[in-house]
Parts: structure tokens; C-alpha cells; sequence
């Protein structure tokens, strides 16, 4: 009986989680403590441990899953296209900033300061950002990442 009542409250704390998320989604990055609230619940619902890491920086669930798209498309994104820029995700844009942005670090699927510059220059160039170019997600890089996922979901 008591493992039944475990299963459900961690079934309940993923639907909340999820819906907190779903609900956040415009405004709010994934993290760890989100991470491991989602984690921990994903423990003791299947016996597994996993790590959710998420950096959307301001898209909501429909302009990520954009992005995704035309990651698939051009920078060999194969992953699912489900809303979330996890670590494939990141990569695939690290080879587009590359490419384009000069991004010039590891591929690692980490957004860090590096990558954040070479999404600024690419956001200063086609989507509105006008702020400095020094590696930090705030407000203004969140809005011209916004218009960024708005294009990705009419292109691709």
C-alpha cells in the first residue's frame, strides 16, 4: 500500500513540475533545482536517475520545438523535437554559431558565456538585440531569442 502511495505523490510532483514548467515555459531556464526535483521524482517513479538539464532562455515550448526543427534540418540535431534545448540541441546551434558567429569553443552542448556571445552576435545582426555582446542571457537576449524562435517556427 505504501509503495502505491509513493508512486502517486511522485506521479503528482512530475504532472505539477511539468505544469509549472508549461506555465513558465516564456519566461524561465530549467534549473537545478527544477532539475532535480524532476530527477528525483523520475527515481522514484521508475528506479532510475537521470540529469534534465534545459536552457530555453525565454522560448516558449512551441518556438523551441521551431528551433529544433531547423537544427534537424541543418546542423545534424537528431534528437526529439520536444520543447526542451537540452544538450543535443545546444550542440547542433554551437555548430550553427560556428559556422556563422563566430563561435569558436567546444561543442559540448553547454550554453555557456562563449556561446551566449556568438547567439548575441547573431541575435545583434537579424532579431532586434541591441545590448552588449558579453556572454549573459538577460532580458534583452531572451526577447531577441524569442523573435529568433518566432522565425524558427514560420521557416521550418
Amino acid at each position: 500500500m505504501r509503495s502505491n502511495t509513493l508512486k502517486r505523490t511522485a506521479v503528482s510532483v512530475v504532472a505539477a513540475v511539468g505544469i509549472a514548467a508549461g506555465s513558465l515555459a516564456g519566461a524561465a531556464v530549467s534549473s537545478a533545482a527544477d532539475a532535480s526535483a524532476t530527477s528525483a521524482a523520475q527515481t522514484a517513479v521508475t528506479g532510475e536517475a537521470g540529469t534534465l538539464a534545459t536552457y530555453n532562455f525565454g522560448l516558449n515550448s512551441t518556438q523551441a520545438k521551431g528551433v529544433q526543427r531547423c537544427l534537424a534540418a541543418e546542423y545534424d540535431y537528431n534528437g526529439a523535437i520536444d520543447g526542451l534545448l537540452g544538450t543535443n540541441s545546444w550542440k547542433a546551434l554551437q555548430r550553427a554559431l560556428a559556422d556563422y558567429w563566430d563561435y569558436n569553443d567546444a561543442i559540448d552542448g553547454i550554453p555557456g558565456p562563449n556561446t551566449i556571445k556568438a547567439l548575441q552576435r547573431m541575435l545583434k545582426a537579424s532579431y532586434g538585440y541591441t545590448g552588449a555582446i558579453d556572454g549573459i542571457a538577460g532580458d534583452g537576449t531572451r526577447a531577441a531569442f524569442a523573435r529568433f524562435g518566432d522565425k524558427a517556427v514560420s521557416v521550418c
